[in-house]
């Protein structure tokens, strides 16, 4: 089952209107990126997926259930969200805390608990932190917790909000790992971000958004290659592609490999 956003619309409290009208159906397993300028309502539209937000018009359907019909801490168990900011999420007094809260809340027996912690630590390399305070230890590893916290929840969806924002190379890297091994499971994967080399790198579907609303909806390369879509969402191309246009090589290359060929 998927998230379908029908012709929904969010406003805020005075009248802004963040989203309008938007339609997207999110198919299960998927691995989706959401790009646009800081104001072009990725955030809100995501958090009508998950609940924090509820549609001002039309209808947000999360495996056909609305949920104009559930509290956000029930849309939860279905639809993970990793705040930008992990200094946001965390509460706990230790990292192992922090990751069982959710299973605990939910009252899941204790050998669930220890289960469901031990994947999550395994999927985002915190076996040597559990012992620490979540604020004692740097921040990419600390957004690492926030990511674990979520998915002990084993939710269908999981929503990354900027997540190699602040991150060093071992931890996008481990981010891209993570996602290929959540794919692999049939987790689908949401993911609001800026860095554009990492959307060409680890995207096959791309959405890009611009005053409210959906420009486009297709493959990084199809994003990338359509100037009038990257002008108007304020896109910066991957360095590479930036590199072939200059050159006069093409719209459509994005990797290394596809530029050394084109100069051959």
């Amino acid at each position: 089952m998927p998230i379908e956003l029908k012709s929904a619309s969010f406003a805020y409290p005075g009248g802004f209107m963040a989203n309008k009208d938007l339609s997207l159906t999110i198919l299960a397993g998927e691995r989706l990126a959401i790009v646009g300028q800081n104001g072009a309502g990725k955030t809100t539209a995501v958090k009508m997926m998950n609940g924090l937000h509820k549609p001002v018009e039309g209808d947000v359907l999360v495996d056909g259930q609305n949920t104009r019909e559930h509290t956000t801490a029930q849309i939860a168990r279905t639809v993970g969200y990793v705040f930008q900011n992990p200094d946001d999420q965390i509460f706990n007094q230790t990292v192992r805390a922090e990751i069982e809260y959710m299973p605990r809340y939910f009252k899941l027996p204790p050998a669930e608990i220890g289960r469901r912690v031990e994947r999550a630590v395994g999927l985002t390399g915190l076996e040597g932190y559990l012992k620490k305070n979540p604020f004692d230890i740097p921040y990419p590893i600390r957004k690492f917790v926030t990511i674990a916290a979520v998915l002990a929840t084993e939710p269908k969806y999981v929503i990354f909000d900027e997540p190699t924002a602040g991150q060093d190379r071992r931890g996008t890297l481990l981010l891209e790992s993570m996602m290929e091994q959540l794919q692999r499971e049939g987790i689908t994967v949401i993911t609001i971000t800026h860095d554009m080399e990492f959307v060409a790198r680890n995207f096959n579907r791309v959405v890009a958004m611009a005053h409210g609303n959906i420009l486009a909806d297709g493959t990084a390369r199809s994003i990338f290659s359509n100037a009038a879509v990257v002008a108007e969402a304020r896109l910066r191309k991957p360095q590479i592609g930036e590199l072939a246009g200059r050159l006069g090589l093409g719209e459509d290359i994005l990797f290394c490999n596809e530029l050394v060929a084109a100069l051959d």
